[in-house]
């Protein structure tokens, strides 16, 4: 629901002065639901990226699509598609990233992404929301979009935050909060990984969701359902730039059930995915052979402990 051009440059030191001269800028196509597609069609599955675009940023975010093979579904809206800028601080490896809001959507415009959503996904197996909503769009929008999935028959994936992620009621099969998403959600500082997993089995337990998948970054994630909690351990790769590298494991994932795969599985296929998207520059999509070779260095994930939460 809120794309962006993502411009991704370097400089030797970010420091207070004037004037700080960058390398030649990377512009690439951005925003959750568009990193998702596309990294799911590069590992081999059909996906079609719906987004809300306009402005000059918003043409060159489908022109960079479409220029990828990417098949897309643009729904044209009055403002103008926002930016995002990341600077590579060359002497520190350091990542400096600045997101701006996005542009405001009018009812009319909510509407017709909801319309639009409807009609793409009457045959769709998987349906992924992902990122932020824009100005002017209610908190419950997700919600609104888990309601058509339920309507149509499609599975529903959901990777948000804030009020996005607070205000789903019922109806998603995974949802992949980062640590951080998790505790602003909850409210709560989850400093233990018992914490962290009590969290995330209550989203399950209050009916929010079948199935919650915790990413930790560094650490690896963690899984939650009815069933119990899984730890998955990382793999690891050179440090590098971290823009997109969750949705990438949100597509994998999603990749993974496609392919008829036990949700473990798939989600050992995002977690590698993850890691290969470290290793590309900006917000480009890690490669197939990355992510293939990556994952067949995933180990099996391991069952955890969980003590039943209080509302069970």
């Amino acid at each position: 629901m809120n794309p962006a051009l993502d411009i991704t440059t370097s400089t030797a030191t970010v420091q207070r002065t004037e004037k700080l001269r960058c390398s030649a800028a990377r512009y690439d196509p951005g925003g959750g639901g568009v990193n998702v597609a596309h990294v799911a069609d590069v590992l081999g599955a059909q996906a079609t990226a719906i987004l809300p675009a306009g402005g000059p940023a918003g043409e060159m975010v489908c022109k960079l699509l479409v220029d990828q093979g990417l098949t897309i579904q643009q729904i044209k809206i009055s403002g103008a598609t926002r930016e995002s800028f990341s600077v590579n601080e060359l002497s520190t490896e350091s990542q400096y990233r600045f997101i701006l809001p996005g542009p405001e959507l009018s009812p009319a415009e909510q509407d017709k992404c909801l319309r639009t959503l409807r009609q793409a996904a009457a045959s769709a197996a998987i349906v992924v929301a992902s990122g932020s909503l824009p100005p002017g769009v209610p908190p419950d929008f997700y919600q609104q979009v888990s309601n058509v999935c339920a309507e149509i028959g499609a599975t529903f994936m959901l990777d948000t935050s804030g009020g996005g992620l607070k205000r789903i009621e019922s109806g998603v099969f995974l949802l992949k909060p980062s640590l951080r998403e998790l505790r602003e959600c909850v409210d709560q500082e989850l400093g233990t990984e018992s914490e962290q997993l009590a969290a995330a089995r209550g989203l399950v337990t209050r009916g929010r969701a079948q199935h919650v998948l915790v990413s930790l970054g560094a650490r690896g994630a963690l899984l939650a359902n009815r069933q119990g909690a899984q730890r998955f351990s990382p793999v690891h790769v050179p440090p590098g730039s971290g823009v997109g590298a969750g949705d990438a494991m949100v597509a994998g994932v999603a990749v993974g059930l496609t392919r008829g795969w036990p949700l473990t599985k798939a989600i050992q296929l995002g977690v590698a995915a993850g890691a290969a998207a470290l290793m590309t520059p900006g917000t480009a999509p890690p490669t197939r052979e990355a992510t293939e070779r990556l994952f067949a260095q995933t180990q099996e994930p391991a069952d955890l402990d969980l003590t039943p939460s209080s509302d069970e």
